[in-house]
């Protein structure tokens, strides 16, 4: 236990000395080598986060990119719950050090994934373009951005529905911050539009499920149900057929 120096300096020591060895201390194993309470710790340092932020341990450039692609890889095969941060780390070649300096917890790393794999931003971004423009222009664009940002990733719709399944506390917070805002957009808009008596008239959640749901099931099979078609129209073909499937069913009863 270390007990020379101010209190700062003998945490920064003693925090770089742990990390050096590859451990992934917590505040009380840090407060504990530097021999100081945790409760002078805080005093020192708002955060764990905000010790490593002192110790300078900047992640090359590239780092953030690369964690985010080893761990999609990783939750291919186990849940978030079980993704080991360490096993992040060694994967994506960077320290654990800087890797939580990047992803505090596996929710902030969750969210960060499903912001740059999942179909969830763009959606947003383009309701704020084309929110007061009728059905027929707005849902064939919104399937074709969808599909077009997890085309060639089916492991990201896999990993949305293993822990959907899961409902680890991580998934749930990183998905309320995310998805749950698009899916509230897109269920706002279609909302709007039934109320104009553009759309037939249901929840709009479940509306927007009826949309989501051939989208997603083409994305996680469908290229192993190309292998069985001859002439098979291709991904994008598919899913602006289920968006004029879904228009053709969710039109007014006063227009059957």
């Amino acid at each position: 236990m270390a007990t020379a120096g101010p209190p700062r300096e003998r945490i920064i020591r003693e925090a770089t000395r742990i990390l050096a060895h590859g451990a992934q201390p917590s505040v009380a194993d840090i407060a504990k080598a530097a021999g100081v309470s945790r409760t002078t710790f805080y005093r020192t340092f708002p955060s764990r986060a905000g010790l490593l932020e002192a110790l300078e341990l900047a992640p090359e450039p590239g780092a953030r990119q690369r964690a985010l692609e080893v761990a999609l890889r990783l939750l291919r095969t186990q849940t978030l719950a079980n993704l080991s941060m360490d096993e992040l780390a060694v994967e994506s070649g960077i320290s654990r050090a800087n890797l939580y300096r990047l992803f505090p917890g596996k929710t902030a790393l969750f969210r960060a994934i499903l912001i740059a794999f999942s179909p969830f931003e763009p959606v947003m971004a383009l309701f704020d373009r084309l929110q007061d423009r009728p059905p027929e222009d707005v849902v064939p664009e919104l399937v074709l951005t969808a599909y077009r940002t997890v085309a060639g990733r089916a492991g990201i719709a896999r990993t949305l529905l293993l822990e959907a399944t899961s409902r680890s506390p991580e998934f749930e917070q990183a998905f309320r911050e995310t998805a749950l805002r698009a899916f509230g957009r897109l269920a706002q808009y279609l909302a709007a539009q039934m109320a104009a008596g553009r759309l037939r008239r249901m929840h709009p959640m479940v509306a927007g499920q009826g949309l989501v749901g051939g989208v997603m099931f083409h994305v996680l099979i469908g290229p192993l149900l190309g292998q069985a078609m001859v002439d098979g129209p291709n991904g994008e073909e598919v899913v602006t057929q289920f968006a004029n499937l879904w228009l053709r069913g969710m039109r007014p009863e006063s227009a059957d």
